[in-house]
């Protein structure tokens, strides 16, 4: 169980904490590595059908414990999303889609904390609304609406119309 979770969720969790670490992947990877020998000294019937949930609220959890020893919480750098992509598109389309990420995180950055976070979790760590809520204490619900509001704020932002 360990080894398959390894290889199917230690690039995103690594990308989830480096953007909460404020782009510090090198201190993902250790909260990361902690999240895995958590789930290898855990009872896997105690994870069995949510261990993506389980796995974001553990490496969250000791990512907050960490930036309440250093400083106030900090939120993701354009590396963390960067970083992610194995391949490349040609230069140009890269430049285009690296000044639209850039744009968009420095937008995000302006969202209140919790939409912030609800964002992070649903775009970058793929999570469902229910995952979403087991990690952070919210409810479904409100993990919706947050999700709506901070891209509806973001659209705003941008100057993109809903409506035509």
């Amino acid at each position: 169980m360990v080894e398959s979770a390894l290889r199917e969720f230690e690039g995103p969790l690594t990308g989830y904490v480096s953007g909460l670490l404020n782009g510090d992947w090198e201190r993902a990877r250790d909260v990361v590595q902690d999240t895995f020998l958590k789930l290898h000294q855990q009872d896997p019937a105690s994870v069995e059908g949510r261990l993506k949930s389980w796995l974001y609220t553990v490496a969250r959890n000791r990512t907050i414990d960490i930036l309440r020893k250093d400083k106030p919480m900090t939120i993701t750098s354009s590396e963390a999303f960067d970083m992610l992509d194995d391949w490349r598109p040609d230069p140009a389309a890269q430049a285009v889609r690296a000044e639209r990420h850039e744009e968009v995180l420095r937008l995000v950055e302006k969202l209140p904390e919790n939409q912030r976070e609800v964002i992070r979790l649903k775009f970058q760590g793929d999570l469902s609304y229910k995952e979403i809520a087991e990690i952070t204490d919210l409810s479904v619900s409100n993990v919706g609406f947050l999700l709506h509001t901070g891209i509806k704020r973001l659209r705003v932002m941008m100057g993109v119309n809903e409506k035509p």
